[in-house]
């Protein structure tokens, strides 16, 4: 079947590669000629583990091609997918404009019947809209031509997106036409060797459950992070109440994870969204609106911490503190809404040198911190603890878990680790010379002299 994919970002990219790994042909097709340009030369534009591999492998086998053109690309297409940016508007409202120009775009050069596929999270009842661009599309040309419009949410972690597409959880087909859903069903056949994960249901509902399914997930960190601060004031441990509370079936372990907040493309803007959504049918979101303020005060959590600690040595001010990581997850260079760039900014006004590292994020944290003396670019880990009064945790890389300890604590000037992922054990730490303070676990000081 030849599937072209509108939208070369984390979804589109990742997506298309994938079906083109199961045997489809893919025509990815993006309106930024450098980025089309840079992926036919090889050169991927975001870093997912494994992408880069099926990318190259399927570009060589000829399944996998890359185009700017719409005319040219739709001439054989029989399904075409949407993957393309739904950023937040000011007032927290979805901006749906690039759905609207594709959408467009494949009215204006269509030549044949085919399905349109919005991949991408768009607020419900979008299918229905863009339905009725593409009608008015085809007839300002005076042409007669069937079709239909699906719904196909993506459910994909970022920095594991590529075994997600492979080996999905579930795939939710929202299709008002019974037969366009026996085609998406065909495109998915590979994926269904096992068993079938497909869910098929009407638009509306496919559109709300990628929406509902975020919010989920959202709650539940932003339910963790409020745990964790009433732990730590009252002198338990939020890493033994997670275990204690997801041996619960009805709750299990995933997603239980305190920590400095959620981020990324997909959460933030999925919330504010969903929020807006229900305002606009007069729609109370309480809960929503409180996962919402959770979060952005779980932001500040660490810098908080940092200056209470500082607040007796002088203050942060002139303190100089080793960031490690930044990206808003390990195994992306996703900088979207990062809890870093909170932390940081947050820290710069209080007058600290930031000493920062991450293994992969670097060029896109460049782009996105301001040019600051005070910011530090290093070449790892250890380069960032030289001479530092502290280490921020805020990333946890897997280059992270296991650090010798001995001469990272040797080269810096204080003693103090601020964990921002519960990533180490509070007494360990303490013996190899630290104060040790976390999310919602009783702090250990008494540093060892060294």
């Amino acid at each position: 079947m030849l599937i072209l994919m509108v939208g070369t970002g984390y979804v589109g990219l990742v997506t298309g590669a994938c079906f083109a790994e199961m045997g489809h042909t893919v025509i990815c097709l993006d309106i930024d000629k450098e980025k089309i340009t840079k992926l036919q030369e090889g050169v991927i534009p975001i870093y997912e583990p494994g992408l880069e591999e099926i990318v190259k492998r399927n570009v060589k086998q000829k399944r996998l091609q890359f185009t700017t053109d719409y005319a040219s690309a739709l001439l054989s297409t029989d399904v075409c997918f949407l993957a393309v940016p739904t950023p937040s508007q000011e007032d927290g409202s979805c901006d749906i404009s690039y759905i609207i120009s594709a959408a467009t775009q494949v009215a204006s050069h269509m030549q044949h019947p085919m399905i349109i596929v919005n991949k991408s999270t768009v607020p419900v009842g979008t299918a229905a809209k863009v339905r009725s661009i593409i009608e008015e599309e085809l007839k300002r040309r005076g042409v007669e031509i069937t079709f239909d419009v699906i719904s196909n949410p993506e459910f994909l972690k970022e920095g594991a997106a590529v075994q997600d597409c492979l080996k999905p959880d579930r795939i939710i087909i929202g299709a008002d036409n019974p037969e366009a859903a026996i085609v998406l069903k065909e495109i998915y056949a590979p994926y269904m060797i096992n068993h079938d994960k497909i869910f098929i249901m009407d638009t509306l509902s496919a559109e709300m459950t990628k929406y509902a399914a975020n919010a989920m997930l959202a709650t539940r960190i932003s339910f963790m992070n409020e745990m964790a601060a009433i732990c730590k004031k009252v002198g338990a441990n939020i890493n033994e109440v997670r275990k204690g509370i997801g041996s619960d079936s009805r709750i299990g372990y995933s997603f239980l994870y305190p920590g400095m907040g959620y981020g990324g493309s997909c959460f933030p803007k999925d919330i504010r969204a969903l929020i807006a959504k229900a305002k606009e049918h007069h729609v109370e979101t309480q809960l929503l609106q409180a996962v919402e303020t959770v979060n952005n005060r779980q932001k500040t959590t660490l810098s908080q911490t940092i200056t209470h600690y500082f607040s007796k040595k002088g203050g942060v001010q002139g303190k100089t503190i080793a960031v490690w990581g930044l990206s808003f997850k390990p195994d992306t260079d996703d900088m979207r809404e990062a809890p870093s760039l909170t932390f940081i900014s947050e820290l710069l006004k209080r007058g600290a040198t930031l000493r920062v590292f991450d293994p992969v994020a670097m060029p896109n944290a460049r782009k996105m911190l301001p040019d600051d003396p005070h910011i530090v670019w290093c070449q790892d880990e250890f380069d960032a603890a030289k001479e530092a009064d502290g280490i921020a945790l805020l990333t946890e890389w897997k280059q992270f878990r296991l650090v010798d300890f001995k001469p990272v604590r040797h080269h810096m000037k204080g003693a103090a680790f601020f964990d921002g992922r519960n990533q180490y054990k509070p007494l360990d730490m303490k013996s190899k010379g630290f104060d040790y303070l976390s999310i919602g676990v009783p702090d250990q000081m008494g540093a060892l002299n060294t």
